[in-house]
């Protein structure tokens, strides 16, 4: 997968990212969904990846996922941040994933 970022979505993530020390991680919660079509897809900021995850492509940021939930994302993925709503976004050309995307620290 490859991961674009908004300058503000930049602005908002750089904070904590910028010593080079953790790194973001797309999660795909499933848990009180039912059904592992209607998970949720967040951003955490993480000190190191699970042994099985797979670095998606980005800039100025390369971000974890588990393989596994790769198939219910497009290849090109955009993480923007509202500044009216104060919430990240995630989205691609075809559709958006979330307009309230949880940045978990």
């Amino acid at each position: 997968m490859n991961f674009t970022f908004t300058s503000s979505a930049i602005g908002h993530l750089s904070e904590h990212l910028t010593d080079g020390s953790k790194s973001l991680k797309l999660l795909y919660d499933t848990e009180g969904c039912g059904c592992v079509v209607s998970g949720v897809p967040t951003l955490q900021i993480v000190n190191k990846p699970y042994e099985d995850d797979k670095l998606g492509e980005g800039k100025p940021y390369s971000v974890w996922y588990e393989p596994r939930y790769e198939v219910f994302f497009e290849p090109n993925l955009k993480i923007d941040y509202n500044e009216a709503r104060h919430s990240f976004s995630l989205s691609s050309d075809n559709q958006i994933y979330t307009a309230n995307l949880r940045l978990l620290k």
